[in-house]
Protein backbone atom coordinates (compact mmCIF):
# COMPACT_ATOMS: atom_id res chain seq x y z
CA UNK A 1 0.00 0.00 0.00
CA UNK A 2 1.32 3.56 -1.09
CA UNK A 3 1.27 5.95 2.06
CA UNK A 4 3.93 8.46 0.67
CA UNK A 5 5.43 10.13 -2.10
CA UNK A 6 9.07 12.09 -2.16
CA UNK A 7 9.47 14.51 -4.92
CA UNK A 8 12.41 15.91 -6.66
CA UNK A 9 11.56 20.00 -7.09
CA UNK A 10 13.12 21.54 -9.34
CA UNK A 11 13.04 20.89 -12.93
CA UNK A 12 9.59 18.48 -11.32
CA UNK A 13 7.21 20.60 -10.00
CA UNK A 14 9.57 23.93 -10.47
CA UNK A 15 10.47 25.11 -13.69
CA UNK A 16 13.46 27.42 -12.72
CA UNK A 17 16.15 28.64 -15.08
CA UNK A 18 18.95 30.34 -13.52
CA UNK A 19 22.35 31.73 -15.72
CA UNK A 20 25.24 31.95 -13.86
CA UNK A 21 27.30 32.70 -17.26
CA UNK A 22 26.08 35.85 -17.45
CA UNK A 23 28.55 38.77 -16.85
CA UNK A 24 25.55 41.02 -15.34
CA UNK A 25 25.16 37.94 -12.41
CA UNK A 26 28.77 38.51 -11.50
CA UNK A 27 28.79 42.33 -11.52
CA UNK A 28 25.66 42.39 -9.17
CA UNK A 29 27.10 40.17 -5.97
CA UNK A 30 30.67 41.92 -6.42
CA UNK A 31 28.86 45.15 -6.22
CA UNK A 32 26.78 43.71 -3.19
CA UNK A 33 30.13 43.16 -1.63
CA UNK A 34 31.65 46.51 -2.28
CA UNK A 35 28.47 47.99 -0.36
CA UNK A 36 29.79 46.29 2.68
CA UNK A 37 33.90 47.14 2.00
CA UNK A 38 34.90 43.94 0.22
CA UNK A 39 36.68 44.99 -3.10
CA UNK A 40 36.48 42.19 -6.35
CA UNK A 41 36.12 42.68 -9.24
CA UNK A 42 33.17 40.64 -11.07
CA UNK A 43 35.90 38.56 -13.12
CA UNK A 44 37.51 37.70 -9.99
CA UNK A 45 35.15 36.64 -8.38
CA UNK A 46 33.66 34.44 -11.13
CA UNK A 47 36.70 32.85 -11.19
CA UNK A 48 37.42 32.12 -7.34
CA UNK A 49 33.70 30.71 -7.28
CA UNK A 50 34.66 28.26 -9.98
CA UNK A 51 37.33 26.98 -8.68
CA UNK A 52 36.52 26.74 -4.93
CA UNK A 53 33.34 25.10 -5.71
CA UNK A 54 35.96 22.44 -7.51
CA UNK A 55 37.84 21.79 -4.62
CA UNK A 56 35.37 21.28 -2.35
CA UNK A 57 33.99 18.33 -4.62
CA UNK A 58 37.41 17.31 -5.68
CA UNK A 59 38.52 17.28 -1.61
CA UNK A 60 35.46 15.16 -0.56
CA UNK A 61 35.30 11.76 0.92
CA UNK A 62 31.70 11.55 -0.62
CA UNK A 63 31.11 9.67 -4.01
CA UNK A 64 28.38 12.46 -5.10
CA UNK A 65 29.62 15.18 -3.18
CA UNK A 66 28.19 18.54 -2.80
CA UNK A 67 28.95 21.86 -2.52
CA UNK A 68 28.65 24.41 0.24
CA UNK A 69 27.69 27.91 -1.45
CA UNK A 70 27.93 29.79 1.79
CA UNK A 71 31.21 28.37 2.77
CA UNK A 72 32.53 29.32 -1.11
CA UNK A 73 31.76 33.26 -0.49
CA UNK A 74 33.02 33.29 3.14
CA UNK A 75 36.32 31.87 2.16
CA UNK A 76 36.43 34.45 -0.90
CA UNK A 77 35.67 37.27 1.54
CA UNK A 78 38.05 36.21 3.57
CA UNK A 79 40.67 36.39 0.52
CA UNK A 80 40.19 39.89 0.96
CA UNK A 81 41.50 40.08 3.89
CA UNK A 82 38.12 40.42 5.80
CA UNK A 83 38.93 38.69 9.01
CA UNK A 84 35.13 39.51 11.02
CA UNK A 85 31.46 38.84 9.96
CA UNK A 86 32.56 36.64 6.88
CA UNK A 87 29.88 34.16 7.50
CA UNK A 88 26.89 36.65 7.64
CA UNK A 89 28.20 38.54 5.21
CA UNK A 90 28.77 34.92 2.94
CA UNK A 91 25.28 34.10 3.27
CA UNK A 92 23.83 37.23 2.52
CA UNK A 93 26.33 36.87 -0.74
CA UNK A 94 25.10 33.49 -1.77
CA UNK A 95 21.85 34.55 -1.77
CA UNK A 96 22.52 37.68 -3.84
CA UNK A 97 24.12 35.74 -5.86
CA UNK A 98 21.45 33.14 -6.83
CA UNK A 99 18.81 36.45 -6.93
CA UNK A 100 21.06 37.96 -9.60
CA UNK A 101 21.12 34.80 -11.35
CA UNK A 102 17.67 33.66 -11.14
CA UNK A 103 15.49 34.02 -14.43
CA UNK A 104 12.83 32.36 -14.02
CA UNK A 105 10.83 30.21 -10.86
CA UNK A 106 7.45 29.43 -11.73
CA UNK A 107 5.84 26.16 -10.58
CA UNK A 108 4.86 23.64 -13.69
CA UNK A 109 1.46 23.94 -14.93
CA UNK A 110 -1.34 22.16 -12.92
CA UNK A 111 1.85 21.44 -9.87
CA UNK A 112 -0.47 23.34 -6.42
CA UNK A 113 -3.36 21.51 -7.69
CA UNK A 114 -1.93 18.18 -8.20
CA UNK A 115 -0.49 18.44 -4.82
CA UNK A 116 -3.27 19.30 -3.06
CA UNK A 117 -5.27 16.60 -4.58
CA UNK A 118 -2.44 13.79 -3.62
CA UNK A 119 -2.01 15.61 -0.22
CA UNK A 120 -5.21 14.38 0.91
CA UNK A 121 -4.52 11.16 -0.02
CA UNK A 122 -0.90 10.61 0.89
CA UNK A 123 1.75 11.80 3.22
CA UNK A 124 4.67 14.59 0.76
CA UNK A 125 8.45 15.12 1.62
CA UNK A 126 11.12 16.94 -1.17
CA UNK A 127 14.23 15.56 -1.69
CA UNK A 128 16.18 18.22 -3.68
CA UNK A 129 20.08 18.53 -4.93
CA UNK A 130 20.23 22.49 -3.43
CA UNK A 131 21.65 24.58 -1.52
CA UNK A 132 19.19 25.37 1.85
CA UNK A 133 19.09 28.81 1.40
CA UNK A 134 17.99 28.62 -2.10
CA UNK A 135 15.49 25.79 -2.18
CA UNK A 136 13.51 26.94 1.19
CA UNK A 137 13.07 30.63 -0.20
CA UNK A 138 12.46 29.03 -3.66
CA UNK A 139 9.72 26.50 -2.56
CA UNK A 140 7.87 30.02 -0.76
CA UNK A 141 8.07 31.99 -3.09
CA UNK A 142 6.29 29.32 -6.17
CA UNK A 143 3.20 28.20 -3.06
CA UNK A 144 4.35 24.96 -2.70
CA UNK A 145 6.19 24.99 0.93
CA UNK A 146 3.12 24.24 2.53
CA UNK A 147 2.65 20.83 1.16
CA UNK A 148 5.43 18.83 2.56
CA UNK A 149 5.63 17.26 5.21
CA UNK A 150 9.57 17.69 5.43
CA UNK A 151 12.25 18.34 2.97
CA UNK A 152 16.29 16.91 2.91
CA UNK A 153 18.41 19.09 0.74
CA UNK A 154 21.74 17.67 -0.16
CA UNK A 155 23.69 21.18 0.34
CA UNK A 156 22.63 19.84 4.64
CA UNK A 157 24.50 16.83 3.92
CA UNK A 158 27.47 17.07 1.71
CA UNK A 159 25.87 14.58 -1.03
CA UNK A 160 23.70 14.66 -3.59
CA UNK A 161 21.70 12.07 -5.60
CA UNK A 162 21.81 9.31 -6.92
CA UNK A 163 23.18 8.67 -3.02
CA UNK A 164 20.61 6.70 -1.71
CA UNK A 165 20.66 7.73 1.86
CA UNK A 166 18.84 11.35 0.86
CA UNK A 167 15.75 9.29 -0.32
CA UNK A 168 16.75 6.82 3.06
CA UNK A 169 16.61 10.06 5.42
CA UNK A 170 13.45 10.79 4.00
CA UNK A 171 11.66 7.62 4.49
CA UNK A 172 13.02 7.71 8.40
CA UNK A 173 11.54 10.91 8.44
CA UNK A 174 8.29 10.06 7.64
CA UNK A 175 8.48 6.52 9.29
CA UNK A 176 7.35 4.75 5.91
CA UNK A 177 9.60 1.93 4.27
CA UNK A 178 10.64 1.85 0.54
CA UNK A 179 7.76 -0.08 -0.84
CA UNK A 180 5.18 2.32 0.82
CA UNK A 181 6.31 5.19 -1.36
CA UNK A 182 6.98 6.23 -4.71
CA UNK A 183 9.39 8.99 -5.89
CA UNK A 184 8.90 11.47 -8.56
CA UNK A 185 11.74 13.07 -10.54
CA UNK A 186 12.92 14.37 -14.00
CA UNK A 187 16.98 13.35 -13.90
CA UNK A 188 16.99 9.39 -15.01
CA UNK A 189 21.09 9.58 -13.37
CA UNK A 190 19.82 11.26 -9.94
CA UNK A 191 16.13 10.70 -9.65
CA UNK A 192 15.44 7.46 -11.11
CA UNK A 193 18.72 5.35 -10.81
CA UNK A 194 19.21 6.98 -6.86
CA UNK A 195 15.20 5.68 -5.63
CA UNK A 196 15.57 2.57 -7.30
CA UNK A 197 18.95 2.11 -5.48
CA UNK A 198 16.69 3.45 -1.73
CA UNK A 199 14.23 0.38 -3.06
CA UNK A 200 11.31 2.70 -4.10
CA UNK A 201 9.09 2.67 -7.30
CA UNK A 202 9.73 5.61 -9.42
CA UNK A 203 7.63 8.31 -11.98
CA UNK A 204 9.76 10.04 -14.36
CA UNK A 205 8.37 13.51 -15.36
CA UNK A 206 9.86 14.03 -18.87
CA UNK A 207 10.00 17.70 -18.23
CA UNK A 208 12.18 20.63 -20.19
CA UNK A 209 15.15 19.80 -17.77
CA UNK A 210 17.20 17.23 -16.50
CA UNK A 211 18.98 13.83 -18.00
CA UNK A 212 16.38 11.88 -19.95
CA UNK A 213 19.11 8.95 -21.52
CA UNK A 214 20.99 7.50 -18.58
CA UNK A 215 21.40 3.93 -19.36
CA UNK A 216 21.11 1.49 -16.60
CA UNK A 217 17.97 3.58 -14.97
CA UNK A 218 14.67 2.27 -15.88
CA UNK A 219 11.23 3.83 -14.42
CA UNK A 220 8.17 2.15 -13.34
CA UNK A 221 5.96 4.76 -15.07
CA UNK A 222 6.86 7.98 -17.63
CA UNK A 223 4.87 11.24 -17.37
CA UNK A 224 4.69 14.03 -19.75
CA UNK A 225 2.65 16.69 -17.85
CA UNK A 226 2.46 16.86 -14.46
CA UNK A 227 -1.30 16.36 -14.74
CA UNK A 228 -0.50 12.60 -15.22
CA UNK A 229 0.69 12.28 -12.01
CA UNK A 230 -2.24 11.24 -10.43
CA UNK A 231 -3.51 8.33 -12.37
CA UNK A 232 0.67 7.35 -12.71
CA UNK A 233 0.11 6.32 -8.62
CA UNK A 234 -2.84 4.73 -8.54
CA UNK A 235 -1.34 2.47 -11.50
CA UNK A 236 2.06 1.89 -9.39
CA UNK A 237 -0.69 1.12 -6.23
CA UNK A 238 -2.75 -1.40 -8.04
CA UNK A 239 -5.69 0.52 -7.95
CA UNK A 240 -7.93 2.12 -10.40
CA UNK A 241 -7.31 5.74 -11.20
CA UNK A 242 -9.75 7.65 -9.25
CA UNK A 243 -11.08 11.78 -11.22
CA UNK A 244 -8.61 14.37 -10.81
Amino acid sequence: MIRGLLFDLNGTLIDIRTDEGDPQTWRTTADFLGYHGVRITPEHLRIRYTELNRKQRRESPETYPEFDAVKVFRDIIAETGRSTGTGRLGRCCAQVFRAASLRQLVPYHGTARILELLQKKYRLAAVSDAQKLWAVPELRMTGLDAFFETSVISGDLGFRKPDSRLFEIALRRLRLAPDEVIFTGNDMFRDVYGAHRAGLKTVFFKSNQGDHRFHGADPDYIIYRIEELPHAIEFLSGSPPGPD
